[in-house]
């Protein structure tokens, strides 16, 4: 049984269906958010949380933990250079020790910057790393193992048999969907159309149905990719997703940047979660996702880091920031104000996950995914009235102060609890230097 932990003395930024924000204490008992207000019990744990604002941890839905340690190694390269030339061949090198490092370091950052909850891709092999380090760190994740069955240039070791990559993808889910009371789940995790056969996507969107579990995979990035898919198909991209069923309420397509009307029709008719990643769209120079347009229709949108290979921060505070500021750069100030971007980090990406009733705002009865961030620090002194606008467009990784997942109390006073900081980045740097020797790097052309 956990701990009960009061935390009290915060301004709780709720992000309830009414945005509200009160000066209540925050009672969490059972891994439940028990009360708002003076509770009514004591508690094994007490927090002070003045100077502090409370939120729900924020959610990021686009991430690959497995490539943590390629951070910087495969800088200014675009996508498909991207993978081909670096990041493919690392990960074909990942053992299941360089894999569950680059995970505890991934998961580490994550949680420091005030990130409860990711739905990750990890690579083709060793998957089973990933979970156990979920398990054992108290995170919370919707995990996939990557799904590849063809493509040029595509290491031997990640070009797998159709039927092997289904079988096990469904081994993983069997043995980890839905463990740890729900705080560990599964989906299924093909790369993107590039790298997958159409038998292998409608296999995948079959079982998605049949076992009520996620699809996370990768759409309309970059033009070049695009291309690939429409010689290859004589569809658009998420036109061709969405003829074999890859589209709907279950289904997460990252970035969705070189989209048409129709496309965007397609979205907004399947409510199809699209995942905006403006730092890594930005950084691989792949464009700018129609956020404003998307908004307007309705469609779900929700924010995720991606890699470290390719943003190279896992922080969602950068996330909100550079998605409101590159929307007011092309369309005007007004456009994605801060409770939106707000919105996106925390209850928008809960909803995308299929998490709505049990995280992403602070709520009696739902699950205690709580992070409280200072706000007394010199970057973010005098806040404004408007706290959203303070949090999204001031406030900084460094400033979140505790966190709290699944009622467990994972980091205090900025010292994580879980994992031990100083093993992760020794551990980190050891398995990043077996895992370059071990990669065969193809030759910048």
């Amino acid at each position: 049984m956990s701990e009960s932990i009061l935390i009290k003395g915060g301004t709780l930024v709720t992000m309830d269906d009414h945005d509200s924000i009160v000066s209540d204490d925050l009672f969490i008992s059972g891994g439940q958010i028990q009360e708002i207000g003076v509770a009514s019990a004591g508690a094994d744990v007490v927090i002070d949380a003045h100077g502090c604002v409370v939120l729900p941890g924020f959610v990021q839905t686009h991430i690959h933990l497995c490539q943590t340690l390629f951070r910087g190694a495969a800088d200014d390269l675009s996508l498909i250079d991207w993978l081909k030339r670096r990041i493919w061949p690392m990960e074909a090198a990942h053992s299941a020790q360089s894999l569950r490092a680059s995970a505890r370091l991934g998961i580490a950052e994550l949680i420091k910057g005030g990130t409860t909850c990711a739905l990750t891709m990890e690579t083709v092999n060793h998957t089973e790393a990933v979970f156990q380090v979920v398990e054992e760190t108290g995170y919370r994740a919707t995990v996939g193992k990557c799904m590849m069955d063809k493509g040029e240039e595509v290491p031997a070791a990640l070009h797998e048999d159709t039927e092997a990559s289904i079988e096990e993808s469904l081994a993983l889910l069997e043995a980890w969907h839905g463990k740890a009371n729900g705080r560990i789940r599964y989906c299924f995790a093909p790369r993107f159309a590039v790298s997958c056969t159409r038998e292998l996507l409608s296999k995948v969107a079959r079982l998605a149905h049949d076992r009520g579990v996620m699809v996370h995979t990768h759409a309309s990035e970059n033009r070049q990719e695009c291309e690939l898919v429409e010689q290859a198909t004589g569809l658009r991209n998420i036109t061709y997703l969405d003829s074999l069923d890859l589209t709907g309420r279950h289904v997460a397509l990252a970035h969705c940047i070189h989209v048409d009307d129709d496309e965007v029709a397609i979205l907004k008719r399947t409510n199809t979660n699209v995942v905006h990643c403006p730092s890594s769209n930005l950084k691989l120079g792949s464009g700018i996702a129609p956020v404003k347009r998307m908004l307007e229709e309705g469609i779900s949108l929700s924010l995720g880091a991606d890699g470290a290979a390719c943003n190279n921060r896992l922080d969602m505070f950068t996330e909100m920031r550079t998605a409101a500021l590159l929307q007011k750069a092309l369309h005007g100030p007004e456009v994605l104000p801060a409770k939106r971007a707000l919105r996106m980090a925390t209850i928008d990406g809960a909803r995308a996950l299929g998490l709505g009733n049990d995280i992403g705002s602070l709520e009696v009865g739902k699950r205690a995914d709580v992070i409280a961030v200072r706000m007394d620090s010199l970057h973010s002194t005098p806040h404004p009235p408007d706290l959203a606008s303070a949090i999204t467009y001031s406030a900084q990784s460094s400033d979140v102060e505790t966190v709290v997942i699944d009622g467990q109390l994972v980091m205090r006073e900025g010292k994580l609890l879980t994992v031990d900081e100083r093993s992760v980045v020794s551990e980190a740097n050891r398995e990043a230097e077996l895992l370059k020797s071990r990669a065969v790097l193809l030759p910048d052309s």
